[in-house]
């Protein structure tokens, strides 16, 4: 078997609520010590300079009260049903994946582009992936919109995309890191090819 390929064993460890929880206690910290989120936050100056943990830490900061609700929100919804789905080692391993790899990504763009003390904060990156592999997962089922819009998953997946796409070109200046977003879904994409040989078009697709 292709070790690229070659599953964990199942197991259900709740690794959602343990994320949840961990960020809450680092954003807790933020409040209490301000200058951590300095210390986690990806700011390309300083990974050049060898701060390379803030590729893992910016994943587990948030800029205020909206941001990490609306984060965790989105994990603690659809993260338990693909941790299910995929068990609780696989899960992490997605996660944490998705989520350095998209800031390996937007630190790539902002060398390019000459942005060398942004301060990059969120788990977005990695929460897009996991909503990316619910859609995948399960296709058919319907997501409530502001509580009253029914969608279909993968409408609200490929909708989310078309909106970061968009947003990325014609809202640099908002504040909101669309591009790591998009490389959310990107590598959540790659990971479903490499890892478990699924064409996510195919099932996103599916009726």
């Amino acid at each position: 078997m292709n070790p690229l390929r070659r599953p964990f064993r199942y197991r259900y460890d709740n690794i959602t609520l343990i994320l949840v929880v961990l960020n809450g206690l680092v954003f807790l910290l933020q409040r209490i010590y301000p200058a951590a989120g300095g210390y986690a936050a990806l700011t390309p100056a300083l990974a050049l300079n060898g701060w390379v943990w803030q590729f893992v830490t910016y994943m587990f900061v948030h800029g205020g009260f909206d941001h990490i609700l609306l984060n965790m929100l989105a994990l603690f919804i659809f993260g338990h049903q693909v941790e299910r789905h995929m068990g609780s080692r696989e899960f992490l391993l997605y996660y944490l994946l998705t989520g350095i790899l998209a800031g390996v990504f937007s630190f790539v763009v902002y060398l390019l582009t000459g942005a060398y003390w942004v301060h990059l904060l969120g788990a977005s990156g990695a929460i897009f992936a996991v909503q990316f592999a619910y859609a995948v997962f399960f296709p058919q089922s319907r997501i409530y919109l502001w509580g009253i819009l029914p969608l279909r998953a993968p409408v609200m997946v490929l909708g989310f995309t078309g909106i970061e796409l968009v947003s990325s070109i014609f809202g640099r200046r908002d504040g909101v890191a669309h591009l790591t977003h998009l490389a959310g879904f990107a590598f959540g994409w790659l990971y479903f090819v490499a890892r478990f040989s699924i064409n996510p078009w195919k099932e996103l697709t599916r009726r």
